[in-house]
């Protein structure tokens, strides 16, 4: 470059609009997208370790995309090549490769390749740099306004991680319009301004999120402004006010903005939030959303999400949709508006979901026959007597009979699970008393046919596997209690997260799929769960691995250190079971400090744990007849084994936990404490280690019930009892879980308060 051309691009830069010549130069000087820029965040390592690998930038207009790009383009040691999709095609792709191809060759450089408005390109073009990203000729950085996974080929999504950036808050823009008031050089810093503060919270306000909005219009707001008496520019309101005068919704009817505005209304309509429901309904028709659409998505709404609790909601969709068609815009909203607020305000129930369970059932289990009862006798009944024994309800007291109407494979199988809301509330305990006397006659038909329905070598194997189904359901159960505990916590995708205790790593790899962009690391104190962690994360990229440290709680410190993170805190810590596992007591108060200081300021500590307190009673599966006696003194003495001082392992339940927590500096405790019953079969090894001598220095129920108050004969009658009611039987075994969220408010780890 000469120097009348390095001259011409300097006044070019000079002249040109604020919003360019503000572009931060540096990390440093690039103001918010702190999800995934702070301290520690993954975006913000790879950059300064220029270990970027190909990347794209989503986000809608004004949020430092293309700034985002410059910024990399300074701090990185590759060649930087910049193009528009708009204005390039697949000349300039080749161009850009046969430059990357010479400095690879010559000087062993690599390229980056800036691709704006990456969506612009059609499938061919974008398909043509699908080789060089592969042998890592080029590393892409891609920006888009639309949604990657929809507009840019998934070919390239696969081979590119998708950073996605949000509208800038109140406090980045005003600190990106005060920094073009200082800023001597580039901005006016060198002319008198003086703005007030409400016409620069106007000028924020209006911008919606978009720092190009804000710095536009204070470029007009001062370039047109003459200097007062007192040789000072000054920004009124009523100046901020004509410069930017209209806030732009941003909505495209065949954009990502326009599936998730109407996701946005569809989850408030779920939810039961007619407010919200009113201003994302008003949101779409104001951009001009066709009511018609609308109208559908409510009519969906009211089948799968109100469905039998309220059966008149899909008539009331159809008649304001029939009212709309009549009448027309614009008084056609209020029938519109009237849809939406029925569907917010009417009891919730999904259970038509029952078809779906139906018909996955359909396709997975073996093709059953119509069991002879239930087929047609009009044609065959002397010849194979279809129809035989089948019972006429109408015949029947209340119009209804116990008879089984699924074939023999299914029998006993639920699909539909009525809520208790609304009309579902009236209609629920008669479907499950039918149900219970359905399946209590199957069970007599069975007794008196095959015998003992509980074998290990079934005749009817369908039918066995139904029952092993509803025995052997604890991976479900944890499964469910895995996408609880996430449901609650609320993880963000640039969050740091801390699994206490990784075990089988249940919670570490759901953590690794909700927070790509942050970062996960998981302790377990057990040799070998942690080699077999460490085993399944070699198998991620490395920058997505998460860090598996192997010790004690009380390690953990010494464990970061080890790997230079002394100073690290977390979003989120979880953990699930976590007091049983490291036995850690209430009165611990040292220990439980440590689970605040690894937080950041606002971060939250969730916890899944199993309260024996609450645990299953045995002296409950059991039928007492006339021992009531007995039955009373089991009950104390059972009761007692829950609330013995010296046993750490059942002293304490939900409330002790909070006191702890809330002891050493923990607020916005949101503590849910649920039952979750599973299926059991009693074995006679249940029976035996439930009266054995006990192991080691705990004591086994039996000798619990004689230090309850029990002599040895009535442990015996108990033992009896169990022995002939329980051996065999699957029971209904209930377990108390609690769900536990509390926040740390802004303390720091050191501190003594």
């Amino acid at each position: 470059m000469d120097l009348f051309t390095h001259g011409r691009a300097a006044q070019i830069q000079q002249e040109s609009p604020l919003a360019n010549r503000m572009r931060p130069r540096t990390l440093d000087e690039y103001v918010g997208q702190a999800h995934i820029l702070g301290p520690g965040r993954l975006l913000r390592r790879a950059i300064q370790a220029d270990q970027l690998s190909s990347l794209i930038f989503y986000g809608p207009p004004g949020t430092g995309k293309t700034t985002l790009a410059m910024v990399i383009a300074n701090s990185t040691r590759s060649h930087f090549i910049t193009i528009n999709a708009v204005l390039a095609g697949v000349k300039e792709i080749r161009e850009a490769i046969e430059t990357a191809q010479e400095r690879r060759n010559l000087y062993g450089q690599r390229t980056t390749l800036f691709v704006d408005e990456v969506h612009r390109w059609n499938k061919a073009q974008q398909d043509a740099l699908l080789p060089w990203v592969e042998n890592g000729a080029i590393i892409l950085i891609g920006a888009t306004t639309e949604n990657p996974y929809f507009e840019v080929n998934k070919a390239l999504v696969s081979r590119s991680r998708i950073f996605q950036l949000k509208p800038l808050t109140e406090e980045d823009l005003t600190q990106i319009a005060r920094q073009a008031l200082a800023d001597e050089e580039r901005g006016y810093g060198r002319l008198p301004v003086h703005i007030d503060d409400d016409a620069l919270a106007h000028l924020v306000d209006v911008a919606n999120g978009d720092a190009r909005g804000v710095l536009n219009a204070l470029e007009l707001a001062v370039e047109t402004t003459p200097e007062g008496e007192d040789g000072r520019i000054h920004i009124t309101l009523e100046v901020a006010e004509e410069s930017i005068q209209r806030r732009a919704v941003l909505y495209d009817k065949e954009g990502d903005v326009h599936y998730d505005t109407i996701s946005a209304f569809i989850k408030s309509v779920r939810g039961s939030d007619p407010d919200a429901a009113m201003y994302w309904l008003a949101k779409m028709e104001y951009a001009g959303e066709d009511p018609r659409f609308l109208f559908r998505r409510m009519a969906i709404l009211a089948g799968e999400d109100i469905g039998m609790a309220d059966p008149n909601a899909i008539t009331v969709v159809l008649s304001c949709w029939q009212a709309f068609e009549r009448i027309g815009m614009p008084e056609g909203r209020f029938p519109l508006a009237l849809a939406a607020l029925y569907l917010s305000t009417a009891p919730k129930s999904n259970s038509a979901f029952a078809f779906f369970d139906a018909r996955g059932a359909v396709e997975k289990e073996q093709e059953a026959e119509v069991p002879n009862h239930l087929r047609d006798g009009n044609r065959d009944k002397e010849g194979f007597g279809h129809g035989a024994g089948y019972l006429y309800p109408h015949a029947y007291r209340g119009h209804w009979v116990a008879q089984q109407y699924l074939p023999a494979a299914l029998q006993g199988k639920l699909f539909y699970q009525p809520s208790d809301q609304g009309y579902e509330q009236r209609i629920r305990e008669q479907v499950a008393r039918r149900r219970e006397e359905q399946i209590a006659s199957l069970m007599e038909s069975e007794r008196l046919g095959d015998g003992e329905i509980y074998t290990t070598s079934p005749k009817n194997r369908a039918r066995d596997a139904w029952l092993q189904r509803t025995i052997s359901n604890s991976g479900r159960n944890l499964g469910q209690q895995r996408d609880r505990l996430f449901e609650l916590a609320g993880v963000q995708r640039h969050h740091l997260i801390l699994d206490l205790n990784a075990g089988s790593g249940l919670l570490t790899w759901e953590a690794v799929r909700r927070a790509p962009e942050g970062g996960v690391w998981a302790l377990t104190a057990d040799l070998q769960a942690g080699d077999a962690l460490r085993q399944m994360a070699e198998r991620l990229p490395e920058m997505e691995r998460p860090s598996i440290l192997i010790g004690q709680l009380a390690e953990l410190d010494y464990l970061l250190g080890l790997r230079g993170e002394t100073d690290l805190k977390f979003d989120h810590i979880l953990a699930r079971n976590l007091f049983t596992e490291y036995d850690l007591r209430m009165t611990d108060e040292e220990e439980i400090r440590r689970l605040r200081d690894w937080l950041l300021p606002d971060g939250r500590l969730c916890l899944i744990q199993t309260v024996p307190r609450h645990g299953q009673r045995l002296y409950r599966l059991v039928e007492w007849g006339e021992q009531t006696k007995l039955r009373d003194k089991v009950a104390v003495a059972e009761e007692a084994i829950y609330h013995d001082e010296s046993d750490p392992l059942v002293n304490w339940d939900e409330a002790d936990v909070q006191a702890a927590l809330t002891a050493v500096g923990f607020t916005h405790i949101h503590a849910q404490l649920e039952t979750e019953t599973s299926q059991r079969q009693i074995t006679e090894a249940h029976l035996t280690r439930w009266f054995g001598e006990g192991e080691g220095e705990r004591m086994g129920y039996g000798r619990r019930l004689q230090a309850g108050g029990l002599t040895k004969k009535e442990v015996a009658q108990v033992e009896t009892l169990y022995r002939q009611q329980l051996v065999g039987r699957v029971a209904e075994w209930g377990t108390a879980v609690l769900f536990l969220i509390s926040e740390c408010d802004g303390f720091s780890r050191h501190s003594n308060s």
